[in-house]
């Protein structure tokens, strides 16, 4: 492929959507393209600060941050005109938003005529719903963008599907590549030799059905079993899930950790627990399947996906007590348990790794950028 001017455009740097942007943009300058990045300044901390400064020798077209709100604001008239002005500035080719913002950001720069705007989602907006008022505004913006997008491109079949459902077909190109991990992420995981019997690893958010666990550890606990797990990372109902392990007495069991990187929250347990209401297509899915920890995860968003055959042995979110029964098969299983992470494990090296992730989306590109030339825009 010809070198590309790319220019990816996000909101906030933490969790799975920053993970898979500094991936692909690192991917893509090994690749001889010209990468660029476009974040928000005010989000993110110390740790978003380290990996951008990591990322950004390998950005030939730079790093800009600016003031993004989460919410609609004057600010976003700000922040359009910076992206307009960086995607006439870089004489960008791409211009990849990610995220409700990002892609509105990236659809909206109206200068920009001659890149394919790209939008992937990311949960984002599809997390919102037609029955009340924020989901109806939501949504019906995202209807009122579709012309403006050249390729829609989805990290899962289920998110797809998603915004068909929610929103309509969309007007331009759709394509789906999946997130995927590293070689390095292969390797085995070591447990720590004080790991806990579980580990959780997110955002701590009601979404992550984190309250979901807790009521499980205190089922099992109600049925003679002691169960410890690690909660690792942070969020917005932090404090309702302290209160809620100290309401049940469950703080000789339960240990909150602040977030940290994946590779280093994997050694914390002997069981990864992934209890979510909603996903897309999780990266700590990919992470614990890749290093070959067992794993025990909901039927939600694209994790079936991740799981392919085995995908029978997910459990329905929001039930306690299928997630505690889970636990304790997990646990007792044995050769069983590790023959089972070893066969998720080949599946993940045969499907998700980075490099068929970024082939997936350059391929897109490339379509997209056809489709452009066909249409009298390049």
């Amino acid at each position: 492929m010809t070198p590309l001017n790319i220019l990816h455009v996000f909101r906030s740097p933490v969790g799975g959507l920053f993970r898979h942007v500094v991936d692909l943009a690192r991917e893509q300058a090994a690749r001889g393209h010209r990468v660029g990045l476009i974040a928000d300044s005010t989000t993110g901390g110390e740790r978003a600060d380290a990996a951008l400064a990591n990322l950004q020798p390998h950005l030939a077209l730079g790093l800009s941050r600016i003031p993004m709100s989460r919410h609609l604001g004057p600010g976003d008239t700000f922040a359009i005109a910076h992206v307009m002005r960086r995607a006439s500035q870089t004489k960008a080719d791409i211009l990849h938003g990610h995220g409700a913002k990002g892609g509105a950001y990236a659809r909206l720069a109206l200068g920009s005529r001659q890149a394919v705007r790209v939008y992937t989602p990311h949960g984002g907006s599809l997390l919102f719903d037609h029955g009340n008022l924020a989901g109806k505004f939501y949504l019906t913006t995202e209807r009122l963008l579709m012309p403006r997008g050249d390729l829609y491109l989805f990290e899962s079949r289920f998110s797809a599907d998603m915004f068909r459902r929610k929103i309509g077909e969309p007007r331009g190109l759709v394509r789906i590549a999946h997130n995927g991990v590293s070689k390095a992420e292969f390797e085995p995981v070591e447990t720590h030799p004080d790991a806990t019997d579980l580990v959780f690893l997110g955002e701590l958010r009601h979404l992550k059905g984190v309250d979901v666990l807790i009521e499980a550890i205190a089922r099992l606990r109600q049925n003679g079993r002691a169960v410890t797990a690690t909660l690792v990372g942070s969020g917005p109902d932090r404090d309702m899930f302290h209160n809620q392990a100290d309401a049940l007495g469950l703080n000789d069991l339960i240990t909150f950790k602040p977030a940290m990187p994946g590779p280093q929250a994997l050694r914390l347990g002997r069981v990864m627990v992934v209890p979510s209401r909603y996903e897309s297509l999780p990266y700590v899915v990919l992470e614990a399947a890749a290093g070959g920890l067992p794993l025990i995860a909901t039927n939600v968003g694209g994790i079936s996906e991740i799981y392919g055959p085995q995908a029978a042995a997910l459990i329905p979110s929001d039930n306690v007590e299928a997630l505690a029964k889970a636990i304790t098969g997990a646990l007792d299983g044995g050769p069983a348990t590790k023959a089972f992470a070893t066969q998720l494990r080949n599946g993940v090296a045969a499907s998700f790794s980075i490099d068929a992730m970024v082939d997936g989306v350059l391929a897109a590109y490339g379509a997209a950028l056809d489709a452009l030339q066909r249409n009298g825009r390049r």
